[in-house]
Formats: C-alpha cells, structure tokens, sequence
C-alpha cells in the first residue's frame, strides 16, 4: 500500500501532470492541496478513467483539497467539524480501514499578520479534532501541505528565514504538538539526503539551487508506522515543465 501527498498548486494547470505521475507512479492513495477549483469544475471523469475514485472540497481560486484512491471511499468529512472555516482546507476519508486526512494547512502570510493569527487557531482545532479522530481510528494518516519545515534540517538557509512564517517558533511548536497525538513524521523514520526538500520558490533559480524546504508531510499513527517500509521525495515533477512549486511525497505501508 503506498499514500501519497501533493500541493499541485492548480489541479486545472496540473491535471495532466498528475495522470502522468499516477500513470508512473501507481499509489493507492494521492491526496492533493491547492486544487483551486470549485467542485462543479473538479475533472472527476479523468480522474476515474485513469483507476481512481475520488472525493473533493473546492472553491474558486483558492484552496481546494481532493483524496484519489484505487479502493473505495467512505464515510467523507468535509472541513474540521470544530472550526467553521470559509476555507476549503480538510477533507478526510476512511480508505481500506485507513484514515486518510488531508490538509492545506494555512501559510500564514507574516508573523505580524493576522493570517498568522488565523494559522495558530486553525492547527489548534486541528490538533483538538484530530484527537478525537486517533481514538476512532487506530489506522490514521495526516497527509498535507503543512506549510511548516519543522527543523532547520528541513530549511536550505535557517539564517535566511530566521523572522519568518513557516519556521517559526510557535508553528513548530504546533507541529510538535500534532505529533503529541502519538503521529510520527514518516520521512524522519529514515535515514535521508541531507538537503532534501519538498517545495521550491519559482524565483530565483529557486529549484535548481536547491533552495527549499520540506513542508509537505505524511504522519501517521503507532498503528501505521508499524507498517511504514520507506517515505520519499519525488523531485521528477518539479523538473517538468510548468511545473508545481512542490514535490510528491510517498509512504510505502507494508
């Protein structure tokens, strides 16, 4: 069983970028951030000529969240039940017994922004639902853009970004806290290239000089990192043309 997470930053741009990776790469579940459509535009008959089902929550421009599977989909959450939010940013699934939670999870623009403020509450609901999630599901995985490098490990330049959003003390803090509810960083079980990442700016030669950082996570629960054999980074996409500013992330489960 392989799940895997992808910020493709416009399904509508990306869409044939994805029917190639899953045509390359076959995984049994692809959840996807920054679809940026409304769910009357979502392309659910490419989607499902290629093998896969498929739930969605979108709005226009914006946001926007999808879960792909080979297997069926049931029992759908759109959105955390405990913060009423405008922002299409959760959808969840339960997929061959597995919780399948993906998250776009808020940028937070600057810290002396109140988007930054809205980052903060927004983790707390995440973190107060998602405890009530891992006690239903012994089987759980948080898929998502996290916009958070947990580590300076995970940053190119940590001098550089010291002041700013998605290093910052209170995020990691949050992070630490979502692994609180017994979740483990899938690519951390292993050992890992140093300098490997999964978003790079567009500007500034950003990718080719490996500017990055890793902000797209897999976590998963006792139950399935007891299974977990391998989690990558695929860079191949990022190297397309036109491409998406992040890579595919990928566990492998037994």
């Amino acid at each position: 069983m392989k799940i895997a997470t992808w910020n493709v930053n416009s399904l509508k741009v990306r869409l044939p970028q994805v029917l190639q990776w899953l045509t390359d790469n076959p995984v049994d579940v692809l959840t996807l951030q920054e679809t940026k459509l409304t769910d009357d535009k979502f392309p659910v008959a490419e989607i499902e000529a290629a093998g896969y089902q498929v739930v969605f929550s979108g709005q226009k421009t914006y946001n926007g969240v999808a879960i792909l599977s080979r297997h069926p989909i049931g029992d759908v959450v759109k959105n955390n039940p405990l913060y009423e939010d405008p922002q299409q940013r959760i959808i969840a699934a339960t997929i061959e017994g597995m919780r399948i939670v993906c998250a776009y999870i808020p940028n937070g623009q600057a810290l002396d922004s109140d988007k930054y403020q809205y980052k903060l509450k927004w983790l707390d609901a995440l973190h107060d639902w998602l405890q009530g999630e891992c006690k239903q599901h012994a089987q759980l995985a948080l898929l998502g853009d996290y916009n958070i490098a947990p580590e300076d490990r995970d940053v190119h330049d940590p001098a550089a970004w010291e002041g700013s959003v998605l290093v910052s003390p209170a995020e990691r803090a949050a992070f630490v806290r979502l692994q609180g509810l017994e979740l483990t960083d899938a690519f951390r079980m292993f050992e890992q290239p140093e300098k490997l990442y999964s978003w790079w700016d567009y500007r500034q030669m950003g990718f080719r000089l490996n500017r990055g950082l890793r902000i797209d996570h897999i976590l998963l629960s006792p139950a399935l990192a007891a299974k977990c054999t391998a989690c990558v980074i695929d860079k191949v996409p990022r190297k397309w043309e036109q491409p998406s500013d992040h890579a595919p992330v990928i566990a492998t489960l037994g």
